[in-house]
């Protein structure tokens, strides 16, 4: 009897403990909805971004810039040369450099401050062209970056220390063009993506242990390119640009589904191909110009249709970026407008490019020479600069503009820039 008592009342006790529970966190729910919510910092995890298309999720940014320019928050002269893009995750910078004869992985803080630095592998073996070219993946506590030599590693975030490494040539019998490899690892869920060229063109490893997990099945010489993810019906594919044309292989086996043979054997292919809402574009240059495809898939079966060509864009080495239909890089005298599904040019824009990011409604370009960086504002018929200025450096202005943050990075050689272009 005393037993049955006592579980009466723990019931009620619980009961009572529930009813508590739930005030108190309606209590909580009323004045969370008080106050403003904190927003994560956004973070631009590697090459072109979170989605790998150029676009910034940023807003509130400036629409027009000073006459010198935005706001310098800082700047580094010794991160050595290269063409490396920035990622930034945690408030952290990573990108590669040289260094003697080594390829170096940096770790930069907020105010740029190197936090590590360690030897990523031999630097390119290339004359003329031996700077820094991939771009790290930052994946959780990993980070992913390749060699101009080939070799790719695995590293901890938290100091640089190499976890795992595989060799793209001794591996897979890679092969690739005269300008060796450049393309910034892809991580798809649990596999980094690669292409080493040769037999196996694509490949996919376990992204924990660096082991195989499959390769494609049809030879092809990789170009400078790096991998994108597609996905309809539930289905998900690979495409690379390559110096045998467009590569598109499944992501759960890799085997070979379609292949566009749009300049093969060209000197040079190195943009990465851009997709949005059923079309994929390339862009190359040396005279080549655009292909357009339209890309479906339905029953588990994709099909791929040349929608376009044009010759009114041909980007070397520089991207392009797609938004809301539109195309937007590098063509003859300047910035060029394409519409995405018809391949009409809209507008011509004398602005130096080779490098274009879209954040908050306007275009970061970076010239691809003489350090040139031009905010301006697109519409579907013209375009309007509202500010430019330079940055220092030598040779090719290659590397990639990154807009995350309310900040712009821009690197040009061995120098790091880093402005403020949040609007007041």
């Amino acid at each position: 009897m005393y037993s049955g008592l006592v579980h009466k009342k723990r019931e009620s006790n619980m009961k009572n403990s529930r009813w508590s529970g739930i005030i108190f966190l309606a209590g909580l729910l009323t004045l969370s909805l008080m106050r403003p919510t904190p927003m994560a910092a956004a973070d631009w995890p590697g090459f072109l971004g979170p989605n790998r298309d150029g676009n910034s999720p940023d807003t509130g940014l400036l629409k027009q810039w000073p006459a010198d320019g935005p706001p310098l928050l800082w700047k580094l002269d010794d991160i050595g040369p290269g063409w490396s893009s920035m990622a930034v995750v945690g408030g952290n910078i990573y990108t590669t450099g040289n260094s003697g004869g080594n390829q170096m992985l940096i770790c930069l803080d907020s105010g740029g401050k190197t936090k590590w630095r360690v030897k990523q592998g031999p630097k390119c073996e290339h004359r003329g062209y031996s700077g820094a070219r991939s771009t790290p993946t930052i994946d959780g506590d990993r980070i992913y970056v390749t060699g101009g030599n080939g070799l790719v590693t695995c590293h901890a975030a938290a100091d640089g220390k190499i976890i795992w490494s595989r060799d793209m040539r001794k591996d897979w019998g890679g092969r690739v063009g005269g300008w060796k490899y450049s393309e910034s690892v892809l991580i798809l869920d649990m596999l980094a993506i690669l292409t080493p060229g040769g037999k196996n063109p694509i490949v996919a490893v376990d992204k924990m242990t660096g082991k195989d997990v499959w390769k494609s099945d049809r030879s092809a010489s990789a170009g400078y390119s790096s991998c994108l993810p597609i996905t309809k019906e539930g289905s998900t594919i690979i495409a690379n640009g390559s110096q045998s044309g467009l590569l598109f292989v499944d992501a759960s086996s890799g085997k070979e589904i379609y292949r566009h043979e749009f300049a093969v054997n060209n000197t040079a292919n190195v943009p990465t191909p851009a997709y949005e809402d059923g079309y994929l574009f390339w862009s190359v240059g040396y005279g080549k110009g655009s292909v357009c495809l339209k890309v479906d898939c339905g029953g588990g079966k994709w099909s791929f249709k040349e929608a376009w060509k044009s010759k009114d864009m041909g980007c070397h080495p520089g991207n392009y970026v797609v938004s809301k239909g539109l195309v937007f890089g590098k063509g003859k005298g300047g910035l060029v407008c394409l519409d995405m599904k018809t391949g009409e040019t809209r507008w011509k824009e004398r602005i130096g490019t080779g490098q274009v990011c879209w954040a908050d409604g306007m275009l970061y370009v970076f010239s691809a020479s003489g350090g040139k960086v031009t905010l301006a504002e697109p519409a579907a018929n013209a375009c309007k600069v509202a500010g430019a200025f330079k940055v220092e450096g030598s040779g090719a202005s290659w590397a990639h503009p990154v807009v995350i943050g309310g900040r712009l990075y821009l690197r040009y050689d061995t120098n790091l820039y880093c402005f403020n272009v949040k609007a007041k």
